[in-house]
């Protein structure tokens, strides 16, 4: 009998482990009988929803674009850690869509604990080292049709053990939406998605990082956001780890039901040579934000052995600046500026 349970057991892993390599793009970075070890804590839950993030994601896009496919890459870090990177390049609809996951640990470098202890972490070394953990999916769209919105998400957890054995955790991440041209139906329905995540959870939480992603996505230097928005936080560590796992879940899956009928609705619409120039602009104020002010790719580059190509994959393949180009007024282009400057309440 007990050989018989025995059995039983080892069919069902292995029944497991085979469903869980059809749904994930790529064999996970902790491994799947890892996972499955310690699959009631809560850092093989999140890789094991980040996995599931991506694949839901890929197959989406894939679906969209069935020309083209992904290049799935697996890379290890020797520090600690890796991550799989997959990149859809020149497709019918998609221009480039990477949709990445890492899980990486080992020990923080000085800068960044420094950019940490700068937004109020009390981080304390033990003999000048602190000890992570951080993983995360991440995920930027490009289109080819300039009235197909480009698109990002991430959503991350961080573990740092300090020099008395006590770990300080949090979340972050966020989903948000940048046209080349307004469509307010677009708009609200991309908000409205969002809002509607946020709410199964507490309703104060959607206008508090939907204000949190204005405020956050905004090109000083230009006066303007990066794009509509969307929902946007970081550094949450309440009210409890679980309480907060299950929000981040809930915003995880919300990014197809948000994104893709958009796609759907515009991949194939009409678009002239000047449109697709002004497309070029707007993905030029997109590097502009990556590359000087966000944190996510600060922290990407400031991380011992963190692979370059995945941290940049956020970059398009192409993108334009022109001294000095200002649209003319009333026109489709002056009108996406105004929101830019001026974010909306897009759910009420």
């Amino acid at each position: 009998l007990w050989r018989r349970q025995a059995a039983l057991a080892a069919a069902r892993e292995d029944e497991e482990e085979k469903e869980l390599r059809q749904r994930f793009m790529a064999p996970p970075v902790s491994g799947l009988r890892e996972l499955r070890r310690r699959r009631r804590e809560l850092r093989s839950r999140m890789e094991l929803l980040i996995m599931e993030t991506q694949a839901e994601m890929c197959r989406a896009l894939a679906e969209l674009d069935p020309g083209a496919s992904f290049a799935v890459d697996s890379w290890e870090r020797k520090e600690g850690g890796g991550g799989i990177s997959c990149v859809l390049q020149d497709g019918e609809v998609f221009e480039k869509a990477g949709v990445n996951v890492s899980v990486v640990s080992g020990f923080l470098s000085e800068e960044a604990a420094r950019q940490m202890r700068s937004r109020g972490k009390s981080l304390k070394a033990k003999d000048g080292k602190l000890p992570f953990c951080a993983m995360g999916v991440s995920s930027v769209i490009h289109p080819k049709n300039p009235h197909v919105p480009t698109m990002h998400f991430n959503y991350r957890y961080f573990e740092i053990e300090e020099a008395d054995g006590t770990k300080q955790w949090w979340f972050g991440g966020g989903t948000d939406l940048t046209p080349t041209y307004l469509n307010e139906e677009d708009a609200i329905h991309f908000h409205k998605t969002l809002k509607e995540a946020c709410d199964k959870h507490d309703l104060k939480l959607y206008p508090k990082y939907k204000k949190w992603c204005d405020d956050y996505f905004y090109i000083k230097h230009r006066g303007e956001r990066r794009g509509i928005g969307g929902i946007f936080f970081d550094d949450v560590d309440s009210p409890s780890k679980e309480e907060v796992f299950q929000f981040v879940k809930s915003c995880a899956k919300a990014v197809v039901p948000c994104y893709i009928p958009i796609v759907k609705k515009h991949c194939h619409d009409s678009f002239t040579p000047e449109e697709k120039l002004w497309q070029q602009l707007r993905r030029g104020r997109y590097v502009e934000f990556n590359l000087v002010y966000d944190r996510g790719t600060k922290f990407g580059l400031l991380t011992p052995g963190s692979r370059i190509e995945s941290i940049l994959m956020s970059l398009p393949l192409t993108a334009r600046w022109e001294y000095m180009h200002n649209p003319p007024e009333s026109s489709k282009e002056a009108e996406i500026l105004e929101v830019l400057r001026n974010p909306k309440d897009w759910v009420h």
